[in-house]
């Protein structure tokens, strides 16, 4: 997944089925399930105490927000193929780094944006400041990026591969 300055996001077709699946998961089925709630719970009497209200209310909110972020995300989506392996460091890869130059002290990570994140393997942002900093070189060059003290640090990229799920 790339994020372009055009606000274009490049999905590869599976993570676009996934998100869309989402969306109309959020926008039929859960949308009557939390509108159910809210209604149960305004049965129960004054509004003012009633917990149960203000958690239905404040899952309403996050859910339609998530709603949003996906539609919009959806609509400037471009869908495009995974990037191929043995090229250079891209969204949508898996990438092992080494740090300062010591082998022994590795990273291996999802460059890939927040809709790509899962528990199996940690992501990074290709806007943040190591996703950036890796993003587009090749396998055995060095990449510098800024830490948040305003110091660069270093890294070796020694592996790069396609993300498969």
């Amino acid at each position: 997944m790339t994020q372009t300055s055009e606000n274009v996001t490049w999905l590869t077709q599976e993570a676009y089925n996934q998100l869309k699946a989402e969306l109309e998961h959020l926008s039929g089925p859960a949308r009557a399930e939390i509108t159910a709630k809210i209604a149960a719970a305004r049965e129960e009497g004054d509004l003012r105490e009633n917990g149960g209200y203000h958690a239905a209310k404040e899952e309403q909110g996050k859910q339609e927000l998530r709603v949003r972020q996906l539609t919009q995300l959806l609509e400037n989506a471009k869908v495009g193929e995974a990037p191929s392996a043995g090229g250079a460091v891209a969204p949508g890869m898996v990438v092992t780094i080494a740090f300062d130059g010591d082998e022994d002290d590795t990273l291996t990570f999802l460059l890939a944006s927040r809709e790509y994140a899962s528990s199996e393997i940690e992501t990074y942002s290709p806007q943040s400041p190591l996703g950036s900093g890796v993003n587009g070189k090749k396998i055995g060059e060095d990449a510098q990026y800024e830490l948040p003290n305003g110091k660069l640090a270093s890294v070796k990229v020694l592996e790069a591969k396609p993300y498969a799920a």
